[in-house]
């Protein structure tokens, strides 16, 4: 029984090697397209993350400044400086939020990098600030002024205090 034309084996079976370098380059190509926006989405996840982290954080200092004090330190104004914020370690503020505000103080940023804790209890203009050095990890200020940031620059410092994001990532819109 002959099977029909279009049916029998050919004796070179397989891919060219000018098909096989179309294929690669063709892959290439997609490749470079590709993992500058992967490896940009991972980043703004990380620093997606951080903001979270900063806010729940914050809003638990709060929440336990307010039962503490009653009443935590409002956003004072626009500017603030880190000197002016003791610092607090990850086990003291843990014993402060822990099982009440919070389920766990984060001790990481989405970079790994450990977040800066500031708290005074006892302050009544400035109660507490924290905040992320961001992918590069070296804090770029000691003073802060309330402004937004290029969310594609990671390497920004994220900072809350006192109620507020004082620096932020943001979309500005022309």
């Amino acid at each position: 029984m002959d099977l029909p034309r279009h049916r029998r084996p050919t004796p070179y079976a397989g891919f060219t090697l000018i098909e096989l370098l179309i294929v690669v380059a063709i892959i290439g190509v997609l490749a470079t397209m590709l993992i500058p926006n992967l490896m940009d989405a991972l980043q703004k996840a990380k620093q997606k993350r951080t903001v979270a982290d900063i806010q729940v954080t914050g809003i638990s200092l709060m929440a336990w400044l307010t039962d503490q004090a009653g009443a935590g330190a409002a956003g004072l104004g626009g500017t603030i400086a880190m000197v002016d914020y003791p610092v607090i370690t990850h086990e003291d503020l843990t014993a402060y939020l822990v099982d009440r505000y919070i389920q766990e103080v984060p001790l990481r940023d989405g970079w790994k990098h450990p977040f800066d804790y500031r708290l005074d209890p006892l302050a009544r203009n400035v109660a507490f600030a924290i905040r992320s050095a961001g992918r590069d990890s070296a804090f770029s200020a000691d003073t802060y002024t309330a402004l937004p940031f290029d969310p594609t620059d990671y390497n920004q410092d994220i900072v809350w205090a006192d109620g507020f994001f004082v620096r932020w990532p943001q979309k500005v819109t022309n």
